[in-house]
């Protein structure tokens, strides 16, 4: 078994019920061990004019190999409605494979760990709530040490219990 840590977000439609049904898209995938806060999140790049995202994080404790816990996570994705048109656009359900163990990737189709996960506050602020000691496997940097110098402007802590509600 491998501990993967996943980013969730979602600006498109019922965003927070989107989320709900990908964390138990997710427990098909192994063992859920632990969710973030649900956090509103103002968008980064991409189109103008995008809604908000609510972002949270999840640790799953799986079998599945790296490349086969990706392709599962796109296909959670493509049955929420998700299309790849363009690029950091809004979208039904985003699932990104953040950390895979302590592997590192630098294929184009498998970059890991995600390759801007330190440096979006994002993702860090609901990684932190799980996991705030987590090193990158590379630069040795916690996630914390990253959140504390990351932009956390635009980010809302909204709920500690969705997951559960």
């Amino acid at each position: 078994m491998t501990t993967a840590f996943i980013a969730l977000g979602a600006n498109l439609g019922e965003a927070e019920a989107t989320l709900r049904a990908a964390l138990t898209g997710l427990r098909s995938l192994g063992e859920v061990r632990g969710v973030s806060a649900l956090y509103r999140t103002a968008p980064v790049g991409g189109p103008p004019g995008q809604p908000d995202y609510l972002n949270a994080a999840a640790e799953l404790e799986t079998d599945l190999s790296a490349p086969d816990l990706l392709a599962a996570l796109h296909a959670l994705e493509a049955s929420a409605g998700r299309t790849r048109e363009v690029r950091w656009e809004a979208r039904t359900l985003d699932l990104d494979l953040i950390v895979y163990g302590d592997l590192t990737s630098d294929d184009p189709a498998l970059t890991l760990p995600h390759p801007r996960a330190w440096e979006r506050a994002f993702v860090l602020a609901p990684l932190s709530d799980l996991a705030p000691s987590l090193a990158h496997p590379r630069t040795g940097e916690t996630v914390a040490d990253a959140l504390a110098r990351a932009n956390p402007e635009g980010i809302e802590r909204l709920s500690d219990h969705w997951a559960d509600e």
